[in-house]
């Protein structure tokens, strides 16, 4: 029987990444992440177009008002993202990455800060435009509060807000 030269690890060891630094970049690299939040105390995900505010403190994307995902965020702002580099293929065991993002969403009403928000998710989304100024259609601020790094199937690292 052949030997792995990269066998999967058993057990989970400390990261020591720059967890901000490789959240820069997937926002760079990756367009969606899966967003979970709180269904009458049942997960629900959903799959988000989203953007990174350049102070690195928060996570913008638009969702329509009459959904699941708005409606749990009404209920309980705390909710989690995954962002992630997988692509379904036997090499994401020890070569996919990903950042759990947890935070606090809420509705951003229109305002000049909305705006900015806005035109920060266009950038990245251009053609979800009409859908973010789109009066149905409610935008979203997570405030990150702690990020959680893996890579390597099990190397783990964390950021908290200071």
């Amino acid at each position: 029987m052949k030997k792995s030269r990269n066998p999967i690890p058993i057990k989970v060891s400390r990261g020591n990444v720059s967890v901000l630094e490789r959240l820069r970049v997937l926002d760079k690299t990756q367009k969606h992440a899966v967003l979970a939040t709180d269904s009458d105390g049942q997960p629900y995900t959903s799959l988000v177009a989203y953007a990174l505010i350049s102070d690195m403190k928060g996570i913008v994307f638009a969702t329509p008002k009459d959904t699941n995902k708005y409606r749990n965020i009404l209920k309980n702002r705390r909710v989690s993202l995954l962002i992630d580099t997988r692509s379904n293929t036997e090499k994401d065991y020890m070569g996919a990455e990903s950042v759990t993002i947890l935070g606090n969403a809420q509705q951003v009403k229109r305002s000049k800060k909305r705006s900015e928000l806005a035109s920060i998710l266009t950038k990245k989304h251009p053609k979800l435009s009409k859908f973010i100024d789109s009066p149905e259609g409610a935008l979203v601020f997570v405030e990150i509060t702690k990020c959680i790094h893996v890579t390597r199937f099990q190397s783990v690292s964390e950021w908290h807000k200071g």
